[in-house]
């Protein structure tokens, strides 16, 4: 397809197909379909990708809870019922809700539930991380426990370590931890942040997708900076900026299992290498996508963070530069 022919589209299956005919069933108001999908879920990765997107669409509705009434004894339908309660409770605080506390409550009791019915699932404590950043003064013991290493902060090391042993490096444990950082009353907490996705991926192997987490950070100071305010803006073409890209490209995109990698991550590794002018390199990302983009990073290039068309614009933009780079002579070096 023609550049100029291209329209984006957002999906949150993304390149998931079977999740995309399970949304499709949700959102009719049917579980069997979500039910089937989860039970042929191979691993602990695709089963926290998928009860997650699922999660955020099942909250508007009563479907899971239907499928837990008809199926009381089912794993699957536990574990979905405490990730609709999560996703409700986040999104009761988030609005100020006056049922959020209450929310909140029984998020937790569904996420103990979860923990119980399955014992082997990082899910259950994923969920309580996700809880954690609800409490912003770090007021429950297990949201302020010692940090594992220097420059870190006290917080809910303990829920990061259980979902750790039950999948290793779990990319949402790991995104969940950070937005507890940005919840945390306390000065520094972007600094914090730094600290800790440099630690997380500093451990992490080939392949993992903690290793595009510090490029998250790099937005989330953009962001916070308005940067996009800045007639030259010199944010992404900084030496330490250009080495997250390049190392996100190298020891995640090139290692990593395609299947395996999140759509929201290849925006963000695809949106820093084309800030850093590494226009080759952002156009085999740009491909690997597909017909697929996330409106974040894009969305905070333009002065209107909410506005979907102007984020696609920016998305297409950069596209099309980066796919243009290819056919010129003399790519940028590598190294």
């Amino acid at each position: 397809m023609a550049t100029g022919d291209f329209r984006p589209v957002y999906h949150p299956a993304g390149h998931d197909h079977a999740l995309r005919v399970a949304l499709q069933d949700l959102r009719t108001g049917r579980w069997l379909a979500m039910r089937d999908l989860l039970e042929n879920t191979p691993d602990w990765a695709s089963w926290t990708q998928r009860t997650q997107v699922l999660a955020a669409v099942a909250a508007g509705s009563d479907t899971v809870q239907a499928w837990l009434a008809e199926e009381p004894r089912s794993v699957a339908a536990t574990v979905m019922h405490a990730r609709v309660r999560v996703e409700r409770a986040v999104r009761a605080h988030r609005e100020k809700h006056p049922s959020a506390q209450q929310l909140w409550q029984e998020a937790w009791e569904g996420c103990r539930s979860a923990a119980h019915a399955s014992p082997a699932d990082p899910v259950p404590w994923v969920c309580l991380l996700a809880l954690s950043q609800l409490d912003e003064g770090q007021r429950l013991e297990e949201h302020r426990l010692l940090p594992p290493g220097p420059m870190l902060f006290p917080g809910p090391w303990g829920l990061l370590a259980e979902a750790d042993k039950r999948d290793p490096f779990n990319r949402e444990a790991y995104h969940r931890m950070l937005q507890f950082v940005y919840a945390r009353r306390a000065s520094g907490t972007l600094s914090e942040a730094v600290n800790f996705v440099q630690w997380a991926a500093s451990s992490a192997p080939e392949g993992s997708a903690l290793h595009v987490l510090p490029l998250y950070v790099r937005v989330e100071r953009y962001r916070r900076e308005h940067g996009h305010e800045r007639a030259l803006d010199l944010h992404w073409v900084t030496e330490d900026g250009e080495r997250d890209a390049r190392r996100a490209l190298d020891i995640w995109f090139v290692a990593a299992d395609p299947p395996a990698r999140s759509l929201l991550d290849l925006n963000h590794l695809a949106h820093a290498l084309w800030g850093s002018l590494r226009f080759t390199d952002a156009a085999q990302v740009f491909r690997a996508m597909g017909p697929y983009y996330t409106s974040v990073p894009w969305a905070h290039r333009t002065r209107t963070p909410q506005d979907p068309a102007g984020a696609e614009e920016v998305f297409l933009r950069a596209r099309s530069r980066c796919l243009a780079a290819e056919h010129e002579p003399g790519r940028e070096p590598r190294g």
